[in-house]
């Protein structure tokens, strides 16, 4: 964000500056074009007043002398040609002559109008847009001259190098200007952004300390305010769901208690069976909602050694869990609930699928944990809905398994908290394989 912002500041503050370049420049070249213009009249009425004034004898050479410069009077090639109407030259030199002198402008192009002339300047034009043009004068005596205006002679070629060292300066201050003021601009927004960002991974996280423009203040109370509703809310739906199941607990015990003297055996063992069922999925929404609490403090693990710890413990409950492959980083998070997410994983690859094949590798800034069973997999379309609460494919998964459709659900939550993903895919090989990727932890972060 802060190098776009930058990049359109440069932009426009570039685009005014050679924008307004060109417009003094393009001015200076009409004052020099009506300087010059004013300049050729001066000219021309000297050697035209001249010219009459002297004699017939003397005039041939101050014609020589006269056909020199940019204001040439030379004798005329063509008397009788066909003149133009006035033009604004021609207008403004009869207006300095006078009556007594007749002007005829002549259709005749110069070559010189069009020749290109070496620009002084990036903006300059190429092209000489003041008055060049032939003109034949008609003196007292009868005889004919011919005036010919022409652009002036180019100045020296000035160097492109020189003139965009002399830019450069320019365009380094207006950059760094740039710089500041999109850094300036976009600091507040970076620090709401990882406001958030924290958010997402501590809901006690600190708030946002107010600084900045008027809107920025606004905007990081009103996050403030929202960040305080929300663990408002989480704390009060775990307080009810912990209220509810500590409720819940003593009923379902003294009915457990009534259940051992009913005389019907078979209809005991399915009440029994019934208030279990129930007892589990109290217990496993009471984890839900504890799943959505971050009261517990944020610390760097060893990932291979809670990972080491999570198979042992399974393996001595006698699971079939085999891990393989190191990590050999740290991860910054709450060590309950990665142990939570990791054992919900695990367990669900062993009742489903009979065994968790758990395999861990290193990647750039992260550590993905594969967990492999040997179940039927997962039809592509339940893919996402089996992360939904109390969502069960019956297929594979019955009652008598104990399943109640939360440890995926639980196991998400976990992983969303701390920055994690996990995804589900069909093995190649058989089986379901379910992927979790944790960040790395940087100390200083």
């Amino acid at each position: 964000m802060t190098g776009r912002v930058f990049l359109v500041l440069l932009l426009g503050i570039v685009a005014s500056a050679a924008l307004t370049q060109w417009l003094a420049v393009n001015e200076r070249s009409r004052a020099l074009q009506r300087y010059r213009d004013f300049h050729a009249l001066e000219r021309a009425e000297q050697l035209i007043t001249t010219a009459d004034a002297m004699p017939d004898s003397a005039r041939p050479t101050f014609l020589v002398a006269a056909a020199r410069g940019t204001v040439r009077l030379e004798l005329s090639d063509a008397p009788q040609a066909q003149t133009l109407a006035p033009t604004e030259f021609s207008t403004a030199l009869q207006q300095r002559l006078g009556a007594g002198f007749k002007l005829g402008p002549l259709a005749e192009h110069l070559a010189a109008c069009d020749q290109p002339r070496q620009p002084t300047s990036i903006f300059a034009s190429s092209q000489w847009k003041g008055t060049c043009e032939a003109i034949n004068i008609y003196l007292h005596d009868g005889q004919v001259l011919k005036l010919s205006v022409l652009p002036p002679r180019a100045p020296p070629a000035a160097s492109t190098n020189s003139e965009l060292v002399s830019l450069l300066p320019f365009l380094l201050s207006i950059a760094f200007l740039a710089y500041l003021v999109a850094r300036m601009s976009m600091r507040p927004l970076k620090q709401l952004a990882q406001a958030a960002k924290d958010l997402g991974n501590d809901i006690n996280h600190p708030p946002v300390v107010l600084s900045g423009a008027a809107e920025i203040r606004q905007a990081s109370a009103a996050f403030n305010a929202m960040q305080a509703r929300i663990r408002q809310h989480i704390t009060q739906r775990t307080q009810m769901l912990a209220a509810i199941t500590h409720d819940l607990q003593t009923p379902l015990t003294r009915l457990r208690l009534r259940l051992e003297k009913v005389g019907d055996k078979e209809l005991q063992q399915r009440l029994i069976d019934d208030l279990s069922a129930m007892q589990q999925m109290v217990k496993e929404g009471l984890d839900l909602a504890r799943s959505m609490d971050s009261t517990e403090t944020m610390q760097a693990l060893d990932l291979d050694a809670l990972l080491d710890s999570v198979c042992s413990d399974a393996t001595d409950t006698g699971q079939q869990v085999a891990l393989r492959g190191r990590a050999a980083m740290a991860l910054m998070g709450r060590p309950l609930a990665i142990r939570r997410c990791l054992v919900n994983l695990i367990d669900n690859a062993v009742k489903y699928g009979q065994y968790a094949n758990v395999t861990v590798e290193r990647l750039v800034g992260s550590s993905r944990i594969s967990i492999r069973d040997g179940g039927p997999g997962i039809a592509p379309d339940q893919m996402a809905r089996v992360f939904e609460p109390f969502y069960r494919i019956e297929t594979s998964r019955s009652r008598e398994s104990g399943g109640t459709g939360l440890g995926l659900t639980i196991a998400r939550n976990i992983a969303e908290q701390h920055g994690a993903n996990v995804t589900l895919a069909n093995h190649q090989d058989g089986g379901l394989e379910v992927t979790l990727v944790l960040p790395e932890y940087y100390v200083g972060n």
